[in-house]
């Protein structure tokens, strides 16, 4: 057998899917065949989820009933909100999301492959319940009702996070970012995801699996580390010379590149159109200068492109969302590519187990601790 080594498996192919394709076979990004363009102008979150954990896309009455099924999914186990409470307030929030995800798998365990569809449900209708209960209890001092009449995911988080249901603009913004973010081939996460999957698992500990390998600064805290640089700027030539100190000091810019986008991450230049169009409507232009400065330098300086986290930043800022719950919603949306990607590793499973190259000690003779120097 031929062997490939790689680090980080860079380019290494580690598997087959037909769920999303990145960058290959003359396709930019797509989902089951759709290009996120399309989706991202034309789609709801629902039915991208619908799209990944079924194949097609619903029909109008598939997904009139898939949205009452989501909402119905919503509320939480007193057991649950119990350890919600009992959590440090100063725990990040994706830790909450993490430490939810997995009670919630022993308050209603998967006994069976057959209920996977409906655990993926109910970890997408819980997910941001969980979130805004945990935030409201330790931030607010009291304990919300988490069950909404808003019909899509984006329209209920904001609803809880804020107390009062967003406008259908700023509702549609949110939507259009979580599909953004819904799926993204073997990214981190997902092939951690699948590796749990692979050694049949249940499918709360394949998520909780994505969620904290989406917890670090490399994979998922790109957006909230863009936003706090974007805010350290008072206007664009302050970004322009605080950046250009950085490069020169050999510092990371996050939210600049991809592993494998060589020239642009499509779905940045979709989130660019809807952070301009935000930043107008709450006046923070300024914001919007910055951002674009930054941008700017980091093409000028090192012919880098913006990633999807990079304006994500600027949109969930002006949807009012704290830049602690960034990666969190990258976590509700994400959860949809992680249970296809569950779903499809068990189908046909078999388990992930790669080769390393060693790099240690040749052999070497056991030495009694009595004549060790």
């Amino acid at each position: 057998m031929i062997q490939t080594q790689s680090s980080g498996m860079a380019g290494v192919v580690a598997g087959h899917t037909a769920i999303s394709t990145v960058g290959k076979k003359g396709f930019g990004l797509t989902y089951r065949g759709y290009a996120i363009e399309d989706l991202a102008e034309h789609a709801s979150f629902e039915e991208v989820v619908w799209l990944l954990l079924n194949g097609e896309l619903p029909s109008y009455e598939q997904l009139v009933a898939f949205r009452e099924d989501l909402r119905s999914q919503r509320a939480l186990p007193d057991a649950l909100k119990t350890i919600l409470e009992q959590l440090p307030a100063t725990s990040h929030p994706m830790d909450v999301l993490r430490t939810g995800c997995s009670v919630l798998g022993c308050l209603e365990p998967e006994s069976s492959f057959d209920e996977q569809h409906a655990i993926a449900l109910r970890m997408l209708g819980t997910f941001p319940s969980m979130l805004c209960y945990w935030h409201h209890f330790h931030h607010g001092g009291h304990q919300i009702e988490v069950e909404t009449d808003d019909l899509d995911l984006a329209g209920h988080f904001l609803h809880l996070l804020h107390d009062t249901s967003p406008s259908e603009h700023l509702a549609r913004a949110l939507d259009v970012s979580l599909i953004l973010y819904a799926e993204h081939e073997f990214n981190a996460s997902t092939f951690a995801a699948r590796i749990t999957a692979s050694t049949m698992s249940d499918l709360y500990s394949a998520v909780t699996t994505g969620i904290g390998t989406l917890r670090g600064p490399l994979h998922g805290g790109a957006n909230e580390a863009s936003m706090e640089l974007i805010e350290t700027y008072v206007d664009p030539e302050a970004a322009e010379e605080g950046v250009l100190a950085k490069l020169n000091g050999k510092e990371k810019i996050m939210g600049f590149g991809h592993r494998v986008y060589k020239s642009a991450d499509p779905r940045s230049e979709i989130i660019k159109r809807w952070s301009q169009s935000l930043c107008e409507e709450t006046a923070l232009t300024q914001l919007y200068a910055i951002a674009e400065r930054i941008e700017g330098v980091m093409r000028r300086e090192k012919g880098l492109f913006p990633n999807l986290d990079f304006y994500s930043a600027t949109v969930f800022h002006c949807l009012g969302i704290p830049t602690s719950m960034f990666t969190p919603l990258f976590v509700f949306a994400r959860t949809a590519g992680w249970c296809a990607h569950a779903f499809e590793q068990r189908a046909e499973n078999r388990l992930i187990r790669p080769a390393a190259e060693y790099s240690g000690h040749g052999p070497r003779s056991f030495v009694p601790i009595e004549e060790r120097p």
